[in-house]
């Protein structure tokens, strides 16, 4: 297998004879020892009721986060409850190993990694809400709870948890709250800290605090620190620390709506309105970065919902003139002022899955506004709109400005600013827009100056960057654009680091408004609190963390063995050059592919494009990811497999390791191919894609099963079976067949198998002598292409389309000389059969096309096939040609309007419409929902993603339950919708379904229901 080797200046088209699959040559890694750790490993698993995993794959899914950063741990625990927490902490002190809390795994700072730690994943169990209390506005969480699924438990309630960061959709409370997390809305409502009420902590010595409010010298405090033990010495420490340097608490922190480097010495201790003076050492812990201890409960004050909102956004062709207007917008009643900039727009116009939402920006935009107001501020919308209106386009500061009242088109601009980040990581080539630097804040006033400065810094590194974000509470996200596989880019990184925290200090700013310290910016915080506070942070740490057990060198770090902290080496130095995921020492393998890959990039730049943003772990919308929607594990996420396939690419697995039973079955074979992620994915990763070069490649040189070939070649199968009906079908019914199939070729006894018709479609068809529209009085032409599913099994949909089509007067022809699609030998790695398959199908239509027709598809995943992957098997005009003329035939129907030369009475029914991933995933979902509702029928559309059956996937015995589990989050969906009958176009959806529901009941294909309400025309 010949490769590109991506060292940092070799050219991409350098060839190297390496095979990481085969080559015993290593990668300059440092691999850490597995066994190693084997004792604590072992200790763990007797201690803790969770799972304990210390093998080298469980090391590198959590080696990265939404960082530049990369550092193995040691292993990673999923504690089950409280003691679980306790007893991992002390296994961990025993053994002299750091712990990391960690939720998703979201962060932009590198704060959910750290070297050589045992890793404590919140998420799996710890993930309940504990208690709501509407009356008090308060809620109990644990910490894994994801801040959306939260919100929906209080929306019933009309209340909310005020921090919304735009990962919201996956990131945790306790991720929320180390961080000290904020969003769009800390103009309104601030940060994470000011809802902190009280927490429940594990401590280094696995003991548990309660923090909440305590009223100083009360004898509620004297009993506290009267007492000789851990949570005594923090009281009487963080009290001295605090009023011992007042002054200089006062002078070094910010006054900014958004300040998260450091430790909160400024808002533990306050006055309250009574003027009794509280300490409330919650308000220490949020934004601590895991570095003092475990949340492992918190109740948060919570805010009421508005009960409607506007947003306006104002569009500008000077960016600094859009920061120039930030103060003004702010003496209007806003609840958010976010600013994006003409790079974000460039790069969603190009994006399948962003296209539809920068589509209103108009042109010569070089950068936005968007202001938000709500009517918990604001009695008339349109008043308070005309107002800023006036101010920002009226006198000629911006030139238009977009308005949305309703909550879809507000939400397409909501969508369009939170998928800043992650679009801008899908930039083509090794520069990167990188988060080093990205969410210093400043004072608002400040913004425009601040801006112009940092340009001239840029300018000066010979580099650009991009901006967004969170102008009115002044947060811009700035990432310059740096190639870090260099050293120079490197050392451009640190050199720009220095620069901009000096420009950050001259404008009164904070080196972190957002994303917190972690590895970025740890380095730089003497640097912005001096030495008095740095001295104050570090007596702080090992008051509280006396071994400095957790995620050391992290906020706060030694400066030498001298500092406070043990006798080791741990938690010295911090320098944001180290652990780097693309460092000068990264190596990339680059294959010659069978697929076309340079539209991505390349093979290895597509798998790097994934930047560990996490969205792939959102459960509550979109396609992506269903496996881990199901089962909840990482290396079932889109972020797991690249990681994974990362790895074994650049050296960093054993270079066997991608032909091992483990990575083709665990890392492979559970991706159900649904393509959600190339479209839901911000930066585009197709694992699907990938996965099919990879198991392609390991067919060519290890072989493959009966099974897969059999899939490989369902069409024949199945043919034969038709061939054979009624006795094929007879045969899998004779008691122990099942037991046969399933022990012999793994084919699950418990998934219902087609039943197969003695006369096919294509029998059918030609037996009514073809179309019964004559040419010469036709209105077009369409070649009928029907699936092995249709055709051997289920020809309803396709005499349906039929019926239809000729009733609009369109001449459908059903050849005999076209092959499969391909679509069964491509998902399962058969590319050079796909390839076959598609030249002879190319070679068969492309006269056709030419002459007029159009290509037609009953499955949507061959329509899919065709317009999408016979591009990259295939090249030239002719599959082009092909491509473009080719649609499922719903989406023909719709994109012609061919209904609305057809007469429509339709029973009075709601219908819940499941579409096909492979569809959403291409943004052609929409058209089956447009022609059912213009022939009369109510439709609810499910935000679904993939059904679990995935073609071959839910017929193999080992992945039935998975492919179930899948399934039954689709059938709670469609539990809960209003429609009265279920309709999809997909065959493998239908049958997933039927096998869901209790009597077996296929749904129909949309097509056979517009059939159903056709009115013929009297001849």
């Amino acid at each position: 297998m010949a490769v590109d080797d991506h060292s940092n200046d070799t050219a991409a088209d350098d060839r190297a004879d390496y095979d990481p699959a085969t080559s015993a040559t290593r990668l300059p890694y440092d691999r850490p020892d597995v066994a190693e750790h084997a004792a604590l490993a072992a200790d763990l698993r007797d201690r803790v009721a969770g799972e304990v995993r210390f093998d080298e794959y469980a090391q590198v899914l959590y080696a990265t986060d939404g960082s530049i950063y990369q550092a193995r741990p040691a292993g990673v625990v999923f504690p089950t409850d409280v003691a679980d927490v306790q007893a991992a902490v002390r296994v961990a002190a025993a053994h002299d190993v750091p712990v990391l809390p960690r939720g998703t795994g979201s962060s932009l700072a590198g704060q959910a990694v750290g070297p050589g730690c045992v890793v404590l994943d919140m998420t799996r169990h710890l993930d309940d809400i504990v208690a709501v209390r509407p009356d008090e506005r308060r809620a109990v969480v644990q910490p894994g709870v994801v801040q959306d699924h939260l919100d929906d438990a209080l929306a019933e309630h009309g209340l909310r948890f005020a921090p919304d960061p735009a990962s919201s959709g996956r990131a945790t409370i306790g991720g929320g709250i180390g961080n000290n997390s904020t969003g769009a809305h800390s103009v309104r409502y601030g940060i994470t800290d000011a809802y902190v009420e009280e927490l429940r902590v594990v401590l280094a010595n696995g003991e548990v605090i309660h923090t909440r409010e305590v009223v100083l010298d009360s004898p509620e405090y004297e009993a506290i620190v009267a007492g000789d033990d851990v949570e005594a010495r923090i009281y009487e420490t963080v009290r001295g620390l605090v009023e011992d340097n007042a002054a200089e608490i006062a002078d070094r922190y910010p006054d900014l709506k958004r300040s998260v480097s450091g430790y909160n010495l400024q808002k533990v201790i306050h006055e309250r309105a009574d003027g009794e003076r509280v300490i409330n050492l919650s308000k220490l812990f949020v934004g601590a970065e895991g570095t003092l201890g475990v949340v492992v409960e918190a109740e948060l004050s919570l805010v009421t919902v508005p009960a409607e909102t506007a947003l306006v956004c104002y569009c500008f062709d000077d960016l600094v003139d859009a920061l120039r207007a930030v103060p003004e917008a702010l003496e209007h009643d806003v609840s958010a002022v976010e600013l994006m900039d003409e790079e974000v727009f460039r790069l969603a116009a190009e994006s399948e899955g962003y296209a539809e939402y920068a589509a209103p920006i108009p042109d010569g935009t070089a950068a936005a506004l968007l202001v938000e107001y709500d009517s918990e501020l604001v009695d008339d919308f349109a008043n308070a709109i005309a107002a800023t209106t006036e101010r920002f386009v009226a006198n000629g500061d911006a030139f238009e400005a977009i308005e949305a009242y309703e909550e879809s088109a507000q939400a397409d601009l909501w969508r369009l600013r939170k998928a800043a980040i992650p679009l801008l990581m899908s930039l083509e080539g090794d520069p990167k827009p990188y988060p080093f630097i990205e969410d210093a804040t400043v004072p608002p006033a400040e913004l425009a100056e601040y801006v112009e400065s940092f340009q001239a810094i840029l300018e000066a590194h010979d580099t650009t960057a991009a901006y967004f974000a969170h102008a009115g509470s002044g947060t811009l996200h700035i990432r310059p654009i740096l190639n870090l596989k260099t050293e120079s880019g490197v050392e451009t990184l640190h050199s720009i680091t220095e620069d901009v925290t000096d420009l950050v200090l001259e404008h009164h700013g904070a080196f972190s408004g957002e994303h917190g310290d972690g590895m970025a910016r740890t380095e730089f915080t003497p640097k912005m609190y001096g030495e008095t506070l740095w001295t104050a942070f570090k007596e702080l740490k090992t008051a509280v963390d006396p071994d400095w057990l957790f995620h050391p060198g992290n906020v706060v770090y030694r400066d030498g063995p001298d500092d406070p902290g043990p006798d080791s080496e741990r938690g010295v130095g911090a320098d944001n050059r180290e652990n780097l995921r693309y460092g000068p020492r990264y190596r990339s393998i680059e294959p010659q592919t069978t697929l076309d890959f340079a539209s991505e990039g390349g093979f290895s730049h597509l798998v790097e494009l994934c930047n560990g943003c996490a969205t792939c772990r959102e459960t509550d919308s979109g396609t992506m990811c269903p496996t881990y929607r199901a089962s909840s594990e990482e290396v079932q996420s889109t972020r797991g497999r690249a990681n994974l396939l990362r790895a074994a690419i650049s050296g960093e697995l054993p270079a066997e390791e991608i032909h091992s039973e483990r990575f083709q079955g665990e890392v492979l074979d559970l991706c159900v191919g649904c393509k959600g992620c190339a479209s839901d994915c911000p930066t585009g990763v197709d694992l699907a894609k990938l996965k099919a070069e990879v198991k392609h490649r390991h067919h060519e040189e290890r072989g493959s099963s009966l099974r897969e070939r059999l899939f490989r070649d369902v069409d024949r199968i199945s043919a034969i079976g038709s061939a054979l009906a009624p006795l094929s079908n007879a045969a899998t019914e004779i008691p122990g067949a099942r037991w046969v199939l399933e022990r012999t070729l793994g084919i699950a006894a418990d998934r219902t198998l087609p039943t197969f018709r003695s006369e096919t479609l294509t029998d059918w068809f030609a037996a009514r002598d073809g179309s019964a529209v004559d040419a010469a009085a036709a209105s077009g032409t369409v070649v009928l292409v029907p699936d092995a599913y249709t055709n051997y099994s289920h020809p309803a949909p396709g005499r349906a389309a039929v019926t239809v089509l000729e009733e609009a007067g369109i001449r459908v022809e059903m050849p005999d000389d076209l092959a499969p699609s391909g679509r069964a030998a491509y998902s399962a790695g058969f590319l050079e059969t796909a390839r076959d398959r598609a030249r002879t199908n190319v070679g068969a239509l492309a006269g056709r096309v030419d002459d007029g027709a159009s290509v037609l598809f009953l499955e949507p995943a061959d329509a899919v096939m065709v317009q999408d992957e016979y591009r990259d098997l295939l090249d030239g005009p002719a599959v082009e040609r092909v491509a473009n003329n080719s649609y499922s035939v719903m989406e023909f129907i719709d994109a012609y309007r061919i209904d609305e030369e057809l007469s429509f009475d339709a029973p009075d029914r709601t219908l819940t419409y499941h579409g096909h991933c492979h569809q959403k995933a291409t943004n052609a979902d929409h058209h089956a929902v447009g022609v059912l509702r213009r022939a009369g029928y109510a439709v609810d559309p499910l935000d679904s993603g993939c059904c679990g059956m995935a073609g071959s996937f839910g017929y193999e015995a080992e992945h039935h339950d998975l492919s179930m589990a899948i399934g039954r989050i689709l059938g709670d969906q469609v539990a809960a919708s209003d429609g009265e009958m279920v309709v999809a176009p997909g065959a493998s959806c239908r049958t997933q379904l039927a096998d869901l529901d209790a009597e077996h009941q296929q749904p129909p294909h949309p097509i056979e229901l517009i059939a159903e309400a056709l009115v013929a025309e009297p001849e």
